[in-house]
């Protein structure tokens, strides 16, 4: 595989998340393979690819990423008819950016005779297998009179298509909020993590020791420090791997303690369950064989997540047996004073669930036994044509206006 010579123009210095557009895509451009950032594109190989990216834009890591795969000359314009992007060759690369530099129109509508003009609509972009969803490819102009607006698509877009119900419909609003005040103070992801982690003991400790109001305090402040460590990573383009394995590591470990923690917290008390080591071995078989049923699905039936296979399989997302819709079976438990059938409410979800999983399981193997392939139900649909259908609505978002306000998932 070539290398591709990438210079980046513009040279606008608002900041969005605390970031040019040309710091942003030094961030993004880092972990890309055979990519060599050029200042001098006389320096560009004759017979190179070359990319030229306009730092003036905002662009969807997507963008990026089909740019770098295209092998042909294109040059990826605005709707307001500015390039964004163009791809050439080193022979013609010092030509194009005298081209650029004696442009005396800001918003660079110079003629590029020789290179075809595309769209976003000509650029091959699929599902985002890792945020679980299918939202419209973006490329915005930053301008200090858009920079909120853009903040909050970004932070937008860094959120999960297919989640729990807690997530996708209660934290986005105070995260946006508390997301922002850790970038004005220049608070690091692994920040908020190890404040996460330290919480997630203390509630343990709290359910361990009969203080559950406590607990669930903690736990809560510590579930939405969970969503808010995530999308600081991904708006500010920051990431690290003991953080990674931090932040999933918790998330894995967790929440099966903090049950155990409750049964252990009842003894003692008018509310104390008969028979709470055979509840925890039914609770923890639940847990660990929803994870192997997920586990399997993607590792030996399909490439992509279990949850987006299906509609159904996404409507399950929002309040299988995880954590989030867990804790909200403790606090009803806690709230009308009876915690132990908080606790027996999770139990018995958690084999349901599990029952649920595995069954959906068993219908990919048949599926996939009689030749049928599997594919994500995303693929199929269009988030603008589809816009009446349900799962659409809620599992995708319509593409953005900057003139207009939008929702912050």
């Amino acid at each position: 595989m070539s290398t591709t010579y990438i210079h980046i123009f513009g040279e606008i210095q608002t900041t969005i998340w605390g970031l040019t557009g040309r710091m942003r895509l030094h961030r993004m451009l880092s972990s890309a393979q055979q990519i060599q950032l050029v200042d001098d594109v006389e320096k560009i190989p004759a017979a190179a690819n070359a990319l030229f990216l306009n730092a003036n834009f905002l662009f969807d890591a997507r963008v990026l990423a089909a740019l770098l795969s295209v092998d042909k000359k294109i040059a990826l314009y605005s709707d307001e008819g500015c390039p964004a992007a163009i791809r050439t060759d080193g022979s013609y690369a010092p030509q194009l950016l005298r081209n650029l530099n004696n442009n005396k129109d800001q918003n660079y509508k110079f003629v590029l005779l020789t290179i075809p003009h595309i769209g976003l609509k000509d650029l091959k972009i699929d599902v985002q297998q890792n945020l679980k969803k299918k939202d419209p490819p973006y490329i915005f102009p930053v301008s200090e009179g858009n920079k909120f607006l853009l903040e909050r698509e970004l932070f937008s877009g860094s959120y999960k298509g297919v989640t729990d119900l807690v997530t996708k419909w209660v934290w986005p609003v105070p995260a946006f909020w508390v997301t922002q005040y850790c970038v004005r103070k220049g608070w690091q992801p692994n920040h908020v993590t190890y404040l996460s982690v330290i919480l997630a003991i203390f509630a343990g400790l709290a359910f361990g020791t009969g203080f559950f109001a406590t607990g669930l305090l903690m736990g809560w402040v510590m579930t939405f420090l969970d969503t808010v460590d995530g999308k600081l990573a991904r708006v500010t383009v920051t990431s690290s791997r003991i953080g990674d394995v931090m932040d999933h590591g918790l998330d894995i470990i967790h929440p099966p303690l903090w049950y155990m923690a409750w049964g252990v917290g009842l003894i003692g008390t008018q509310y104390e369950l008969s028979g709470l080591g055979f509840f925890m071995v039914l609770m923890f078989m639940g847990y660990v064989g929803g994870r192997l049923c997920e586990g399997a699905f993607q590792f030996w039936l399909a490439s992509f997540d279990m949850f987006i296979w299906q509609k159904l399989d996404s409507f399950n997302r929002l309040i299988t047996a995880r954590r989030n819709p867990n804790m909200l079976f403790l606090t009803f438990g806690w709230f009308i004073e009876r915690p132990d059938w908080g606790l027996l409410m999770v139990v018995f979800w958690h084999l349901i669930s599990t029952a649920f999983l595995g069954w959906r399981v068993f219908l990919a193997w048949r599926t996939k036994q009689a030749g049928g392939a599997l594919k994500s139900w995303l693929q199929d649909i269009d988030p603008v044509r589809d816009r009446e259908m349900l799962a659409v609505r809620i599992f995708t978002r319509a593409p953005v206006d900057l003139r207009k306000p939008f929702p912050l998932a």
